[in-house]
């Protein structure tokens, strides 16, 4: 099974302090790990919600609509793609996870014929 894994952030700014030496470390020691297990598919940290773009669809009208977006209480902030056998063993990986804060979510990628 293919899930998405969603890093999660209340407030994104433009200038985000970089993880000191010892955390980013850690960060890519588990990073390396999942590699080796053959989990993850792709990852990526995103950019400031100020940098981007939302289309909003209504009937035939299409509507661009610059960020930030203050009516957002979680932004997503990064992304990996796992493939993993269970939701179980995606939840195991992310625990083992060296944050000492954040929220992440975790969805399977539903399957659907000719996808």
């Amino acid at each position: 099974m293919r899930v998405l894994v969603l890093a999660k952030e209340g407030a994104q700014t433009d200038a985000a302090a970089p993880p000191r030496p010892e955390a980013m470390a850690e960060y890519q020691k588990f990073n390396e790990e999942l590699v080796k297990a053959g989990v993850v598919l792709g990852a990526g940290r995103l950019s400031p919600s100020s940098q981007g773009k939302r289309v909003r669809f209504e009937g035939k009208k299409r509507t661009v609509i610059d960020g930030p977006w203050a009516e957002t209480k979680e932004l997503v902030a990064g992304y990996w793609l796992w493939q993993v056998r269970s939701l179980d063993e995606a939840l195991e990986w992310l625990k083992r996870a060296p944050y000492d804060g954040g929220t992440f979510e975790v969805r399977e990628i539903s399957q659907h014929e000719g996808a």
